[in-house]
Parts: structure tokens; sequence; C-alpha cells
């Protein structure tokens, strides 16, 4: 029997719930830092439950490149009264083959449910770096933002109560969140609201 992506994400959960209880530890976390300043600095005891999750999630990783088991959840957005459920990678699974393709045929539903909700609101690209007035928000016209759509191959989006968000992604699954990935990978993200976006980082 293989195990669902469901079963690992719950594998996954009650490894980690044992970690941080202390039944899980490497004792070798400090020579995987290679800088005894640092690992003298550290609390080696919560390093050695990190690395020994690592190390278990690696092995599920592992298991799920060999079974290809998919690392892709459902979730569901709610704004103003209106759902949407798409799929995403889990952060705490990789991507197999076949998985990119579920992005990217979400994407057209993904968008078509943003541009419905998003009517007469204003764009913004958040930015990693803060402009000149210490924002990391650029209004951005619709044209603009049309102009981000066409260069992307998936589509992602979430809410809060009075904004709504789309992260317009290419690339790697597993890497488009980084910014190392880039130019290769990325995800540009998009707030639209009525007036100027919260202070919540998206």
């Amino acid at each position: 029997m293989i195990y669902t992506t469901e079963e690992l994400l719950q594998i996954l959960d009650c490894e980690l719930k044992e970690n941080w209880k202390g039944k899980r530890i490497v004792l070798s976390s400090a020579k995987r830092l290679n800088d005894p300043v640092v690992a003298k600095a550290l609390d080696m005891n919560q390093v050695n439950k990190v690395f020994a999750y690592r190390d278990f999630r690696s092995q599920i990783h592992k298991y799920q490149r060999q079974h290809e088991v998919s690392g892709i959840i459902w979730r569901t957005c709610t704004f103003a009264g209106q759902s949407i459920t798409y799929p995403e990678i889990h952060n705490q699974l990789i991507p197999v083959p076949g998985d990119k393709d579920i992005l990217i045929a979400a994407r057209t539903k993904i968008l078509d449910f943003w541009y419905s909700m998003t009517d007469k609101m204003n764009f913004w690209l958040v930015n990693n770096r803060l402009d000149n007035n210490g924002s990391h928000h650029q209004k951005i016209t619709f044209g603009y933002l049309q102009k981000l759509v066409q260069q992307t191959e998936w589509a992602e989006i979430d809410a809060a109560r009075t904004e709504i968000y789309l992260g317009l992604c290419w690339g790697k699954p597993q890497e488009h969140i980084y910014q190392w990935a880039k130019p290769k990978s990325g995800c540009d993200r998009i707030i639209a609201t009525i007036s100027e976006p919260s202070a919540i980082k998206i």
C-alpha cells in the first residue's frame, strides 16, 4: 500500500510533535553547523530537534519521488462571501511529476475569481525592498497587472477581510518562493484593496 498525500502530512505532523517533545534528536547538529562559535551561541537541544525533523522530512520527500505521491493539497479561499477551491504545493512536501500541470490547469479559474472580486479595487505590487517612502507596496495599473499575468505559468490566491492576494508564479514550484531562484523561478505578489494595503506581510 502506498501512502496518500494526506497520510504523509499526518505522519509529518506526528513526527513534528514528537520532535518538539524531545523524543527525536540528532546528536551531530553541532558538526553540521560548521561554525563552533554559532554552535555555542545556539541552544543545541532545539537545533537537534530541527535537524531530526529535517532528516525525517527528507525521507518523506524521497518516498514521494519513489512512489510519485503528489505534494498538492486543495485550499479554499473565501472573499466577500464567494469561495474558490484551488491546488497548491504543501510547504512540507515537494512537487512530483504532474503536480505543476495541476497548478497550471487551475490558473484560469483562479484569475477569473480574482477579476470578479477586484472590480473597482486598487492593485499593489509587493516588493522585497523598501521604496523611498518606506513602503513595500507599489501601486500598479490594471494594464501592468495584465503584463505580469501574461508572463506567469500558474496562480495562487488568498484573502483577508478587506484585501485579496494574488501570486503570479513561474518556474519550479519547489523554488518559486525563494528570492535566490529568480529569474528562473519566482512569484509576483499582488494585493487588491479599496484603499491602501495593510501591514500584513504576504
